[in-house]
């Protein structure tokens, strides 16, 4: 029996600048994963993904990460896609320094 569709964010790495970037529902590529398009359906996360993986000049690894609608927006469901929308945890600089969630 296959597992029930769980909520998705499509993301991915800005080509040049490294920054972890999520998809809009406007077709945007955004900074902030309250902005990203919180998707329910699988085959339209796919057809997202798809659409993604087609802008191979502005991004590279796009995936699906699962994702819960948030007070602000998505919100990361697993503690990976938490750290990647803070950035490097070595020192607070960027987005370490704006960011709202506490500190380890």
């Amino acid at each position: 029996m296959a597992r029930a569709f769980s909520p998705k964010i499509v993301t991915a790495n800005h080509l040049l600048e490294g920054d972890v970037i999520y998809q809009t529902a406007d077709d945007r590529w955004s900074r902030h994963i309250s902005e990203a398009e919180l998707i329910t359906d699988e085959a339209h996360a796919q057809l997202r993904l798809l659409d993604a993986s087609r802008q191979a000049n502005v991004i590279v690894g796009a995936y699906l990460a699962d994702a819960v609608s948030g007070d602000n927006g998505p919100e990361p469901t697993h503690f990976r896609e938490d750290f990647r929308r803070t950035g490097p945890s070595n020192y607070v600089h960027g987005k370490q320094e704006t960011s709202t969630q506490p500190r380890a």
